[in-house]
């Protein structure tokens, strides 16, 4: 089952015309993924205190469908689609409803305080295995 967050758009992530700007759907996207990470019980703030690790965004791919506008209810579906021992993948599709607005593939890393690659965290690691 996807994790769900849900969001409004606001006017401030319109541009003059009452469109949702193209960049703000990352942001949707990133909000969700911390949503999604916080409801798997990892406390990014601790991991990075506590093992100087964070996660990163390699590589996004996306489309844009649909656009969004000014009041519009959105909501972020993230999935894992691929996890190994130092990356995963995630799907990730903002809905208005039963349209999907925008569809994104996200791999994401881990790094260390010194910008090194490191293992994804082996606690996440086994819940998504």
């Amino acid at each position: 089952m996807p994790h769900q967050f849900t969001c409004r758009v606001y006017y401030e992530d319109t541009d003059m015309a009452g469109i949702v700007y193209h960049a703000n759907f990352l942001k949707f996207i990133e909000r969700a993924r911390s949503e999604w990470v916080a409801a798997l019980g990892i406390d990014q703030r601790e991991m990075k205190d506590r093992d100087g690790q964070v996660f990163v965004v390699r590589r996004i791919e996306c489309d844009y469908l649909m656009p969004a506008y000014y009041g519009d209810d959105l909501r972020v579906d993230t999935s894992p689609a691929q996890v190994t021992g130092a990356r995963m993948v995630l799907h990730q599709v903002v809905r208005r409803g039963d349209d999907i607005l925008f569809d994104a593939k996200v791999t994401l890393v881990v790094i260390g305080a010194a910008g090194q690659p490191m293992r994804l965290p082996g606690a996440l690691r086994q819940q998504l295995h």
